[in-house]
């Protein structure tokens, strides 16, 4: 066996919560979260946040515009001590900011800051943005330049609010290295009101998620946890790379844990996975703790 797969069945060992009974103490004060839609068991915000509350999270990341009734979600946080992470743009996708029609551009830029003010009204501090898309229509370059143009309109709203725009890297074919992300955000000027917002996951098919942290450093707002497997993804197809769970897959989750310590960050980790019910919830939960102790 190889030295890294012996590094890699070690790590395993470590995270997977199979390999012990008792949870490891965790070393670091991170906040835990999930995202709204992993949050399969429950009818009723209060029901869910229940769940989330016995699975062990502090915090679940919303959607806006377009989720549940902020009057809902605030009673909820107030019965139960779940926390708002933060908000996901949930039109960025299909509304983005980089399109061709200046019309869906600014109905873009009107999600982006319904979501800034629900995000405000329910306690987050930031939204998670993907900031435009590259494809057949939209070149790289003009991406960059419409995504940046929309953006800087709603920084004033951001730095008002006190609620941070955070970018993701994420499979857009857009700022796919760390150093063009950091001259992406550092190019605003405003770190009071933007940042970065690492998907540890995402950037594994063509990189190291502990290189990006070191080299983004201070701009990073916020995490996504989810893991890939090259192996898989070499073998099924891309996609199914992320079809792993937390810890046994190719993240080096000991280096990716060192360079946070070393930025460092120190506030929330949020779960992109599939979700479920109270026993997968727990699963989850479990591992992110693992995590958190290497």
């Amino acid at each position: 066996m190889g030295a890294g797969a012996v590094a890699g069945a070690a790590l395993m060992s470590a995270v997977s919560p199979a390999a012990s009974d008792a949870n490891p103490p965790r070393r670091r004060p991170f906040k835990k979260a999930v995202m709204w839609d992993m949050i399969k068991a429950g009818n009723t915000v209060l029901e869910k946040f229940q769940v989330l509350k016995e699975a062990g999270f502090d915090g679940v990341e919303m959607n806006s515009p377009g989720g549940p009734p902020n009057d809902q979600i605030k009673r909820a946080c107030e019965q139960t001590g779940i926390l708002i992470e933060g908000m996901v743009d949930s039109v960025h996708w299909h509304h983005t900011l980089s399109h061709p029609d200046a019309a869906v551009r600014a109905s873009g830029l009107t999600a982006l800051q319904q979501a800034l003010r629900d995000c405000k009204d329910l306690g987050g501090t930031s939204v998670l943005l993907v900031p435009g898309v590259v494809n057949g229509t939209v070149a790289y370059d003009q991406c960059y330049q419409r995504s940046q143009a929309e953006i800087r309109k709603a920084l004033p709203l951001a730095a008002e609010l006190g609620v941070k725009i955070a970018v993701e890297d994420v499979w857009n074919d857009f700022l796919l290295s760390p150093l063009e992300a950091a001259r992406y955000i550092d190019e605003f000027d405003d770190p009071a009101a933007i940042g970065w917002h690492m998907d540890i996951g995402n950037v594994v098919a063509w990189a190291y998620p502990e290189q990006w942290i070191r080299l983004l450093g201070k701009r990073i707002l916020k995490l996504h946890v989810k893991e890939f497997s090259r192996e898989k993804m070499n073998k099924e197809g891309r996609w199914k790379g992320f079809d792993v769970p937390l810890g046994e897959g190719d993240i080096d989750w000991q280096a990716v844990m060192k360079a946070l310590d070393e930025v460092p960050y120190t506030t929330w980790m949020c779960a992109e996975v599939p979700g479920g019910g109270l026993p997968e919830l727990k699963d989850i939960a479990r591992r992110m703790d693992r995590i958190l102790s290497l």
